[in-house]
């Protein structure tokens, strides 16, 4: 059994103003053909199928062309809801769609869904978890609910193991190896309190492999064949220059005989660029990488800049975030305490603004002009 582990597409996602759906359409493409030139048997997509629970019409759309795609290609397809999806949404047909080779988790009903997939060597059995609110399985925390579930017929014995049965999980939870949390990134909005959300490692043996989803880099949790695949795409600064991929899994009679990274191509890469505006617009600076990357510039420019924005999507049409050096707060200066004292005057306030956001004091001219347009200010009664 070959099979394609990936998830966390976030179809429909907004990365600082830019649309992502032409990025997700050209990944989902390659999926597609990784599937069919490595002679997959199924697709495992491990949650967060969509950005938010109500998908803009172009995500599902695209989705759906997606899956009939993999459909013609007679590759199974395995789909989970994550805690970015409306579980009810994803599981729409479901039952409809397994007669097409495409079985959907969406919502939990009591049980989880599983699936027996023949190979050469016997069946395999592909145990579906979709990412569930621990009220909803009876639990107080992540853990609890993720073992309530696994104890309904899925548990730690490996049930079946003699007769040679293999078991695969696709699970959307945040991993922990002895309390060890997975490697992070900025583009991520999972909030931890207090452990609530974690779910250690040992709650799911029992099985060959293990499809998580849920982190967006790639890495392997524990000392066993548990893995996210990570996110195919960098939705954020904080992953540039990291390399997404998909796992391709080969399953023997044994269980894993190999679990290989298969890199993906983004169709944009997300660059980070840092200097002076005019060093950074030079012909031969910009033509040092390839021209449509998503930029976020870091620009060290002393003096006023106008419209840099502008003057860089000139030459780098994509840049998505700037960053002005000079604007950062500097770390051997309060100004919060400051800006919470009372009974200050108008100019006084914006004084301590200006300070804060700058980093550098406000000069005579300047505060000449911002007492002026107080006195015109409080004479007309604004």
């Amino acid at each position: 059994m070959r099979f394609v582990h990936s998830g966390d597409l976030h179809i429909g996602k907004m990365v600082n103003g830019f649309s992502m759906i032409e990025d997700q359409r050209h990944i989902l493409r390659q999926i597609c053909e990784i599937s069919h030139e490595e002679k997959a048997d199924a697709l495992i997509l491990a949650g967060d199928i969509y950005d938010r629970a109500i998908p803009p019409a172009e995500a599902v759309t695209l989705f759906n062309d997606f899956l009939t795609e993999m459909v013609k290609e007679g590759i199974l397809v395995f789909i989970i809801s994550g805690n970015h999806d409306s579980p009810e949404r994803i599981g729409f047909a479901d039952e409809i769609l397994k007669d097409k080779g495409i079985h959907i988790a969406g919502v939990y009903k009591d049980r989880l869904k599983q699936v027996k997939v023949t190979d050469a060597y016997g069946e395999v059995t592909f145990v579906l978890m979709p990412f569930v609110k621990p009220a909803a399985a009876g639990a107080k925390n992540s853990g609890e609910a993720v073992g309530n579930m696994l104890s309904k017929g899925y548990g730690r014995q490996r049930e079946g193991k003699e007769t040679g049965e293999r078991k695969v999980l696709v699970a959307h939870y945040f991993v922990t190896d002895h309390g060890k949390e997975p490697e992070l990134s900025d583009g991520e909005t999972t909030i931890h309190v207090g452990g609530l959300d974690n779910v250690e490692i040992s709650l799911l043996d029992g099985f060959d492999y293990v499809a998580l989803g849920h982190i967006h880099k790639p890495q392997r949790i524990g000392k066993g064949q548990a893995y996210y695949a990570g996110a195919p795409l960098a939705y954020s600064f904080s992953e540039a220059g990291q390399e997404k991929v998909v796992n391709l899994v080969d399953l023997g009679e044994n269980g894993v005989v190999s679990v290989r990274r298969i890199p993906l191509k983004p169709l944009h890469e997300m660059r980070k660029i840092k200097g002076k505006l005019q060093d950074l617009i030079q012909p031969e600076v910009v033509a040092a990488a390839a021209f449509g990357d998503y930029i976020k510039a870091e620009l060290t420019d002393e003096e006023e800049l106008i419209d840099p924005i502008g003057t860089l999507r000139g030459v780098y049409p994509n840049v998505m975030q700037i960053v002005l050096t000079k604007n950062e707060k500097r770390d051997d200066m309060d100004y919060t305490s400051r800006l919470k004292e009372t009974k200050k005057s108008i100019p006084r306030l914006f004084k301590d603004f200006y300070e804060m956001i700058r980093g550098e004091e406000l000069d005579g001219e300047r505060m000449k002009a911002v007492e002026e347009a107080a006195r015109e200010a409080e004479a007309m009664g604004i």
